[in-house]
């Protein structure tokens, strides 16, 4: 079979091969999604709880607090390409190359996730304790997250099953992330029961001892969530070898296909774009407890409305797969990010409880499509550099790391920088009032600051170049990529001939 013969079956035939796309059991869908759960879980208790942890009950003070936050974070950063480029490196095993990354550190990850809501006995070195242990919870949830997403592209060579797939994962994700504000939730509900009782006698002692419980019961059963579910995830998917590579080729240096992946402008794009909305999301996130206790005063509501916005998220999942299919992912993108910023405002300017309920339910959108759709177009992305590079194999890694690298940073700053606002805005430490000047802080934090940060990513977005017509075409491009010559061709020395060619 001559390369000319081979085109011209190729292009001229409308089902060229039987070609064996990997389709996905709902099982595989379902036990990949939950791997993903626990990371969402100890996530969401982190981002709407740590702060307030620090402060309050750790009784560290402002600055060290955003010290521990924005340091980790950064870390947290640092160590993404890092991880990334080791499992570049990685070999091939049994259970595959990026599985032994995610059963490997998952009870380190329990470990250090523990401590981390754990007092010490001393009070002089507990910014190093907690500074500590944060950095390492990030550097091990790292070596988790990182082989984790990029296992999507190893499950299917066909994209709509990988955006199923994608879909599954940010559902139950969501759904962590619910269960992880629930439990964080019920933790805080407990502490301000105790705070009314200390208020009509109880020794502060013996409620401070009651809220360090509290907390570590919290983290042990956060930590046997993740070990369950990083259990399901190894008995039930199957990580895929790469379909694209030859089994001859060799695979260019790092640094080049570093080079090659930070000039490819559609990720450059898209990455930039939702790291300016997920700064948005993560200053929403972070400072809403504090917002609710000391600046509309819905301290006693605030656990509801947390669990109104995730619940409205899980349930839109799906109505946001479904419109992104109909009518395209950046579309999608652009009617799910932009229905955030009015409501938010509304809040700061309306403080009561039906419209903080209506804020909740309106943001629970805006949620699920800023968490699904970077997920579900990063594989295009990936797509659309394996076509433009042949040559450049096994990289996958280095999309989603750099990727979870540059959101992680920008918002460990966000994180950094509201906390030390509060500082300046007067903050006082353990107090059940504060003045009003961090009121007027809070406001800033949640109200104009993310609809800035959104209207910049928007605006930067508008410059994403892989349209639906796009990405159709890519997906005949992939099949083209993806035929196995072996099945029509007995000879193995013209399939290596072709294939190289």
């Amino acid at each position: 079979i001559s390369v000319e013969k081979l085109d011209y079956f190729i292009d001229t035939t409308p089902n060229p091969l039987p070609l064996k796309l990997s389709g996905l059991s709902v099982c595989s869908k379902l036990c990949f999604a939950i791997g993903g759960v626990p990371n969402q879980v100890a996530g969401s208790a982190t981002a709407f709880f740590l702060q307030i942890y620090l402060l309050d009950v750790a009784q560290i003070n402002p600055f060290q607090a955003s010290m521990v936050l924005f340091i980790g974070k950064a870390w947290g950063a640092v160590t993404d390409p890092v991880v990334g480029f080791f499992i570049t490196k990685s070999r091939w095993t049994k259970i595959g190359r990026l599985m032994p990354w995610m059963v490997g550190c998952t009870p380190f990850v329990v470990v250090s996730y523990f401590y981390l809501w754990f007092v010490p006995p001393f009070t002089n070195g507990r910014f190093i304790w907690y500074l500590g242990f944060y950095c390492l919870y990030q550097t091990l949830i790292t070596c988790f997250h990182v082989p984790y997403s990029a296992l999507t592209m190893f499950l299917s060579t066909d994209q709509k099953e990988r955006d199923s797939a994608t879909a599954y994962r940010m559902t139950l994700e969501v759904l962590g992330t619910l269960v992880g504000a629930a439990i964080q939730g019920q933790i805080v509900a407990g502490m301000c029961l105790v705070s009314v009782v200390h208020e009509y006698g109880v020794h502060f002692s013996t409620s401070f001892l009651l809220q360090k419980e509290l907390y570590m019961i919290a983290a042990g059963v956060i930590g046997g969530v993740f070990l369950i579910c990083t259990v399901v995830m190894f008995l039930g998917v199957k990580e895929r070898e790469d379909p694209y590579i030859s089994k001859t080729e060799k695979q260019i240096p790092f640094h080049k296909g570093f080079f090659l992946v930070m000039r490819h402008g559609p990720y450059l794009t898209l990455t930039t774009a939702f790291l300016f909305i997920s700064v948005a999301i993560q200053l929403v996130q972070s400072n809403f407890v504090l917002f609710c206790t000391y600046a509309v005063d819905l301290r006693d509501h605030f656990q509801n409305i947390v669990l109104t916005i995730l619940v409205s998220a899980v349930v839109s999942i799906p109505l946001w797969q479904w419109f992104l299919e109909r009518f395209g992912k950046k579309t999608a993108a652009f009617c799910g990010i932009t229905w955030m910023m009015p409501f938010t405002m509304m809040l700061v300017f309306i403080p009561n409880l039906v419209v903080a309920y209506v804020v909740a339910v309106s943001s629970g959108l805006s949620v699920a499509a800023s968490l699904l759709l970077p997920w579900s177009m990063l594989p295009d992305v990936v797509d659309d550099f394996r076509l433009a590079n042949p040559h450049c194999k096994g990289y996958e890694a280095i999309f989603y790391s750099f990727y979870v690298f540059f959101t992680k940073f920008a918002a460990g700053i966000s994180l950094g920088v509201s906390t030390l606002c509060l500082e300046f805005a007067g903050y006082d430490t353990g107090a059940c009032r504060q003045p009003a000047q961090v009121a007027y802080t809070l406001k800033l934090l949640i109200g104009a600051a993310p609809v800035a940060f959104i209207v910049t990513g928007l605006l930067i977005l508008l410059l994403y170049p892989i349209s639906e017509d796009v990405r159709k075409n890519q997906v005949m491009k992939c099949k083209k990529l993806s035929i196995d010559l072996r099945e029509f061709c007995r000879d193995s020395n013209s399939v290596e001939y072709l294939w190289e060619t």
